[in-house]
């Protein structure tokens, strides 16, 4: 099978899933190539993480959440990629019962983050896959790197509201990460409750796609293999919806 047929293939495969189901797991290998990134790429682009800022917007007292956050406006036809004006960051009450409800500012993505070309292609690849569903050409996409950190006082909560939705049309988790932790399962579920996929990210590229119409999701909490040792998990959620 030539190159283009395999990304051709992976691609395929994704819409028909999401189209079918409603979640599709990309591994790690398939998006390098759809992405066409290299494991210096995905490394590099992993040190954003290390800059992000505690998220003070948790209502269950947890100092276990780092985060930044900007949106923009994909115009697939075109190509495009823009950058909206900074603003907050908001959920209904209804769609996050944990933090719902509030305006929460969170510092914008840095300058570093925004100009690495990986940040682009995930972006545009992703867009073409929820087109290829929708045949919608335009997307608003909240973007929020995050970090869960663990110690032996406090597990990490990837999902804190409990299985829930985002209030978008996708929604995706782009594992960037895992460094001494255990745990951190993630699951996506039909409304009715059924499990439709159950998996562990591990490897750096790795993606869990959802429609958030159709779908709930939640991650299990994290822990530190290694009690003393530095634990966490890095993932990047993209928040696609129809314009």
């Amino acid at each position: 099978m030539s190159t283009d047929s395999a990304l051709f293939s992976v691609t395929l495969d994704a819409v028909k899933n999401l189209a079918d189901s409603g979640t599709h797991l990309v591994g790690a290998e398939e998006f390098a190539s759809l992405t066409n990134s290299t494991a210096q790429d995905w490394a590099r682009f992993a040190e954003n993480w290390e800059d992000l800022e505690l998220d003070t917007y948790m209502a269950d007292g947890g100092t276990y959440r780092f985060r930044r956050y900007d949106q923009f406006v994909i115009d697939v036809e075109a190509e495009r990629l823009i950058l909206l004006q900074h603003g907050p960051y908001r959920q209904e009450a209804d769609v996050n019962k944990l933090n719902g409800g509030i305006d929460r500012v969170y510092e914008p993505l840095t300058a570093g983050f925004l100009d690495d070309p990986l940040f682009r292609k995930v972006l545009m690849e992703l867009a073409l896959i929820f087109s290829g569903v929708e045949d919608v050409k335009k997307w608003n996409i909240k973007v929020t790197p995050i970090r869960i950190t663990a110690t032996q006082d406090q597990a990490g909560l990837p999902t804190p509201e409990g299985r829930h939705k985002d209030g978008a049309t996708f929604i995706t988790a782009l594992l960037l990460g895992r460094t001494n932790v255990v745990g951190g399962d993630s699951s996506v579920y039909t409304e009715d409750g059924e499990c439709l996929i159950t998996t562990q990210l591990s490897e750096p590229g790795e993606i869990l796609l959802s429609d958030d119409r159709t779908t709930l999701h939640e991650v299990t909490s994290v822990h530190p293999e290694r009690v003393g040792e530095p634990a966490h998990r890095d993932v990047l959620i993209m928040a696609y919806t129809e314009l």
